[in-house]
């Protein structure tokens, strides 16, 4: 088996929030899906309802987003540097150590949880993580270039 591509589901409390948390953080919105089918112009809500399930994308990557289902919300962390929120952990990778940066400044300036400022790590990656309001955190990481 060769797999293509693997899309995430993460499990989220509002599908409207966490469109509008991902796209404070530039992502666009995809589409947005309900028990009626697919949701016009990807729009919070039709007639039939909120939407339950939707999919934010950056380049070529997307997140899928289900209300209330398909795995498990963590929680905020205790502390800066908080392992132990359950949730679901991504690495999104950046061209940049200034678009690490970019996105940490970004989060900063919406009242985003960071649980880890932008720091060169031993690994080679400049990293920062920000942590959904459902508990999900995302390492933003970028190659440190010797």
């Amino acid at each position: 088996m060769i797999v293509h591509g693997i899309t995430p589901i993460l499990n989220v409390s509002s599908i409207r929030a966490s469109l509008e948390w991902f796209e404070g953080l530039g992502w666009r919105r995809c589409w947005t899906y309900n028990d009626s089918g697919m949701i016009e112009g990807a729009r919070d809500e039709n007639e039939a309802g909120p939407a339950n399930f939707a999919a934010v994308g950056s380049g070529a990557v997307e997140i899928f987003l289900c209300r209330d289902g398909q795995g498990s919300r963590g929680q905020m962390p205790r502390e800066p540097g908080d392992e132990q929120t359950g949730g679901v952990w991504l690495s999104w990778w950046v061209g940049s150590p200034a678009e690490v940066e970019a996105a940490h400044a970004r989060a900063v300036e919406r009242g985003y949880v960071i649980n880890w400022p932008p720091t060169d790590e031993p690994w080679g990656v400049r990293e920062c993580r920000i942590v959904h309001p459902d508990g999900h955190t995302f390492r933003v990481s970028a190659a440190i270039r010797r």
